[in-house]
């Protein structure tokens, strides 16, 4: 019995972690050229700095486990020092407020420590990258993918660990039904509209001035910020989230000017030269976000899989991505969840 998951991200590496350790049959297929999903961790000098989603909380078995398991190291988020507030004419105000963010945890190493030792603990020949998935098929026996290269990949079953609305775009033949595929291009896609920034000092100067790194503006053009240095030493970092709407940031240049320059209003003149200034924005990336993601979301959705997409070609294709988990769905914890659930669905027998 084998399965084709799709997604190489969280989910699909802890789905393809489950079935290995079942001895089940599997092939792993990734879009991109890197596993991760939408965990991005970038380097510098030593320094490890999380794009995507960069935190997990105490009330979070499954990733904390799996931390655990896989022999790395949490730390706490600094949140030592005053808030920094910017208010709508541009005034800076200290000591309003908390750090939002106290009480969670980071990884040694960034999350993408976390997806490294997941691909390092699975067979090579059983994952792919740059492998596009454009049509599934529906068989006799199964499923046939088929990439955009014309290649195809025979299956029993399939897992979509892959954000619902891309995997919209996915031709199926014979065609899902109608209401399906509607119920999948409506499900958001977590942080996809999100743009994330992380500015890179050799130096914790804010906390040398008793800030904690955290601020929140109400001009932009980020809106939320937090310390994102490593657990001990340096380089030392600050992230925010640009609160912009996407199709008003497409000019990176301009948009790195009024990052530096915001930087430097809340944190002083210290933060007008980082090391490095990494920027990503996720609406721009098509391996998560789709032209309905560039709508900005004002809550967090109520996730799960939607009752509609139960038992999809003889219950042969499956959703496992985190916007199908019920409880955590859109968080770190969501992914393993929904592979977790998805893993006791599935036929598997020993390869």
């Amino acid at each position: 019995m084998t399965t084709l998951i799709i997604g190489g991200g969280l989910s699909g590496l802890a789905l393809a972690r489950g079935l290995e350790a079942k001895g089940a049959d599997y092939q792993l297929v990734e879009a991109r050229a890197r596993f991760g999903g939408r965990i991005k961790t970038e380097q510098h000098a030593g320094g490890h700095f999380d794009m995507g989603p960069a935190w997990f909380w105490p009330a979070q078995p499954r990733i904390a486990a799996l931390i655990d398991a896989l022999g790395l190291e949490k730390f706490d988020q600094f949140a030592e020092g005053d808030l920094v507030f910017e208010t709508e004419r541009g005034e800076i105000q200290r000591g309003r407020g908390f750090s939002s963010m106290q009480g969670s945890w980071r990884l040694k190493g960034g999350l993408g420590a976390l997806i490294q030792a997941l691909v390092d603990g699975l067979p090579q020949d059983r994952m792919r990258l740059n492998a596009v998935v454009t049509t599934l098929t529906q068989t006799k026996s199964g499923i046939r993918a088929t990439l955009n290269n014309g290649e195809t990949i025979d299956a029993n079953q399939v897992v979509l660990c892959l954000p619902p609305r891309l995997a919209a775009n996915i031709t199926y033949l014979p065609a899902l039904p109608q209401n399906a595929v509607a119920t999948m291009q409506n499900i958001a896609t977590w942080m996809a509209g999100q743009a994330k920034a992380v500015a890179v000092y050799d130096r914790p100067f804010w906390r040398e001035d008793g800030l904690s790194g955290d601020a929140q503006s109400r001009i932009g053009p980020m809106v939320e910020i937090h310390d994102a240095s490593p657990a001990q030493g340096g380089p030392y970092a600050l992230f925010g989230f640009i609160g912009v709407p996407p199709q008003s940031r497409r000019d990176a240049q301009a948009l790195s000017q009024h990052l530096q320059a915001q930087f430097t209003r809340l944190f002083g003149p210290d933060a007008a030269n980082p090391l490095q200034l990494f920027v990503k924005d996720w609406a721009f990336d098509p391996h998560t976000s789709t032209q309905a993601d560039l709508a900005p979301l004002y809550a967090h959705p109520t996730y799960g899989l939607p009752r509609i997409l139960n038992n999809l070609w003889d219950n042969r294709l499956q959703f496992g991505g985190t916007e199908v988990a019920p409880a955590f769905g859109g968080y770190l914890e969501g992914a393993l969840e929904a592979a977790e659930n998805v893993l006791q669905t599935l036929k598997t027998e020993n390869r």
